[in-house]
């Protein structure tokens, strides 16, 4: 238990009395106990830069807000508190309909009624009667401090600011239904803010409308469609361009881009976090061509289903870009081909467990350069690519290399289907 108050600088025997009754009933709970004897914005700074270093915060079960009569006093300790409450606290506003001022005043509802604004979506008001003198919500939420100390600074800088995982897909409307499942799976698995992008490459209304739907019921989580720029690649030379047409128009400087074929196992926390070391993008070693293939030059070789992009840096050549997209534009593999001869000596490689490929398929056929990989990161992934056809025909089906019924979750029951009925004799 944490008491905050000044007591009048003990300099008033009202101060000092309440000081007296706190010191003399707190060791009667029985239970650990403190007391800051000094003004709320500094005691609760002191709270919160102890909170900070901690592995696992743990934050408070239950806060009581009864301190100035001022609003702007009231917020301010809202405010910070709030950031003190762990989720389901019980979060308690004295004072709510004081009487002894007009709310059009300075009265605390003024400060109360602005919180309520501010954080909507974030709490459960358990006050049901009309006119509560107490304003009693219950945090529904998960715990942001917002700032940093310099002993943890390493280790916390890049969730500090609460800005959360801007995470973008690029896709039509054929994609709908799986970039539905994988923008799901990834709220799923991970808790804090999302803003996700989706680049209309031609998405019908209907399915705006389903995908929306499809998302969980949290307060943090925006979704956003992006129109493709004037002129775009993917509008004259088709959607696997939208990749180097959303680095152009999305507002962040740092995003995750995944593929509509892949599914979040883990909190994308981690890989967010992870150090481009100065690279323009991060990446994972391609399993099926870890080299490349013989239409472009031998080096090391990226899947571009997951990228993690510093924007501020890729922006830098993108007229290179659009050039080489015009020169390479019937290449194999082509926007990933692209990329991979864009970025050679610009990339980070990033653990392939964040885009686990060929699973149980042509990740297990060995090959001199297939072996060099780190294919263990891949028994637990945090991220698995579901790589192959939409729409295999047999010929697909039953080639191991292309992932049959494992290449994507859709595809199963076209698999089963065609399976069953080359069991019970047609060809």
């Amino acid at each position: 238990m944490v008491c905050i108050d000044h007591f009048d600088l003990m300099r008033t025997p009202a101060g000092r009395e309440r000081h007296r009754k706190l010191s003399q009933n707190l060791p009667r709970t029985a239970r650990p106990f403190r007391i800051f004897p000094q003004y709320s914005v500094p005691a609760l700074y002191t709270l919160l830069e102890e909170e900070i270093p901690q592995e696992t915060s743990t934050g408070f079960d239950w806060v009581y807000v009864d301190g100035s009569h001022g609003a702007d006093d009231t917020l301010l300790d809202a405010e910070l508190a709030w950031r003190l409450a762990r989720e389901e606290c019980i979060f308690i506003f004295d004072d709510y309909n004081w009487p002894k001022q007009p709310v059009e005043s300075v009265h605390p509802r003024r400060g109360i009624d602005a919180f309520l604004a501010l954080h909507a979506g974030e709490y459960e008001n358990l006050s049901k009667i009309t006119e509560p003198y107490q304003m009693i919500l219950r945090k529904t939420s998960e715990m942001r401090i917002g700032f940093l100390v310099e002993q943890c600074a390493g280790r916390r800088f890049p969730s500090a600011f609460g800005l959360g995982i801007y995470l973008v897909l690029a896709i039509d409307t054929s994609y709908a239904m799986p970039a539905a499942v994988t923008i799901r799976s990834a709220i799923e698995k991970t808790a804090g803010r999302m803003t996700i992008y989706i680049v209309d490459c031609g998405i019908c209304v209907e399915d705006k409308e389903r995908i929306k739907s499809s998302l969980p019921d949290r307060c943090n989580v925006t979704l956003v469609f992006l129109d493709l720029p004037t002129g775009s690649l993917a509008a004259k030379l088709g959607i696997a361009w939208a990749k180097v047409d959303m680095m152009k128009i999305l507002p962040v400087e740092r995003v995750l881009y995944l593929d509509a074929d892949m599914l979040a196992r883990r909190s994308l926390e981690e890989l967010r976090n992870s150090d481009l070391e100065g690279s323009s993008i991060g990446a994972a070693m391609d399993v099926g061509f870890p080299m490349g293939h013989d239409g472009i030059s031998r080096r090391r070789y990226f899947n571009a289903g997951m990228l993690l992009i510093d924007l501020a840096k890729a922006r830098t050549h993108l007229s290179e870009l659009d050039a080489r997209v015009r020169e390479m534009k019937d290449a194999r593999y082509r926007d990933q081909d692209v990329l991979n001869v864009h970025f050679a000596g610009d990339w980070t490689e990033v653990s392939l467990g964040w885009n686990a490929q060929g699973l149980g398929t042509y990740a297990e056929i060995g090959s001199a350069d297939r072996d060099t990989l780190a294919l263990g990161d891949m028994k637990d992934p945090g991220v698995v690519h579901f790589t192959g056809p939409v729409h295999p025909d047999l010929i697909a089906v039953l080639n191991p290399f292309v992932q049959p019924y494992t290449s994507k979750p859709w595809v199963m029951q076209v698999h089963q289907d065609t399976r069953s009925k080359t069991n019970g004799g047609v060809r």
